[in-house]
């Protein structure tokens, strides 16, 4: 009996037969997408050990996929294998090095299969901080604030309005948020979290409609 999950989300059927093909038999149980929305439901219903997730999607592309599985911290545990026949369509989004899934380019044989497989296990196990929002932004690792005074063991920031930013308290080695109107909830930045990655989606959405009028325009124009 196959003892790990894995979700192939493709939207060519070649690549997911040879996906299931090239696997160790009895090893693995493959299901299978063929978009982005199939993905996701897949993604949130079932209990998965990786997730292999092509870029470039019908209906909900990879990349708001992959903003979906960033927002929420359980799913960002799967072990993830993003795939793309030009590599440039990912960084142009997402910069190397890639710390924590692995990327495989198209095509790819057995091997680079399974090579992508292990490395994406192993970065899926870093540990990786939370994303702290700032702004209309978010901040994760190697963020810099201005911090001064230092009352109670505990440092407070100036110079930076209205922002949230991490601060250490070296007397117990607790972390405090700190912001212009008072400490925020570790929930309340989870939840503007969630609002700035659907936000994304929805522009990014917005933009591949926009490409498609004016592509359309110009068609009725010539």
């Amino acid at each position: 009996m196959a003892s790990n999950k894995i979700l192939v989300i493709d939207d060519t059927t070649v690549v997911r037969v040879k996906v299931r093909e090239m696997l160790p038999p009895g090893n693995f149980d493959v299901l299978e997408a063929k978009d982005g929305m199939e993905g996701l439901n897949f993604i949130l219903q079932e209990k998965l050990s990786l997730i292999m997730l092509d870029f470039l999607l019908p209906k909900m592309s990879g990349w708001e996929v992959f903003q979906q599985i960033q927002a929420q911290p359980e799913l960002r545990k799967i072990p993830l294998v993003l795939m793309s026949g030009r590599k440039e369509e990912v960084t142009e989004k997402i910069p190397e090095p890639f710390e924590y899934f692995e990327f495989l380019g198209k095509p790819f044989d057995q091997k680079q299969l399974i090579n992508a497989i292990k490395l994406a296990m192993t970065k899926a196990k870093l540990p990786r901080p939370e994303p702290v929002a700032v702004g209309a932004g978010v901040v994760a690792k190697n963020s810099t604030a201005v911090t001064s005074g230092v009352a109670n063991g505990t440092l407070t920031t100036s110079g930076v309005a209205n922002s949230t930013v991490p601060t250490s308290n070296a007397a117990n080695g607790t972390t405090v948020v700190t912001s212009g109107s008072g400490a925020t909830s570790q929930a309340e930045i989870n939840a503007l979290n969630e609002k700035i990655v659907k936000m994304q989606a929805e522009i990014d959405g917005l933009k591949k409609q926009l490409t498609q009028v004016v592509t359309f325009i110009k068609q009725k124009i010539k």
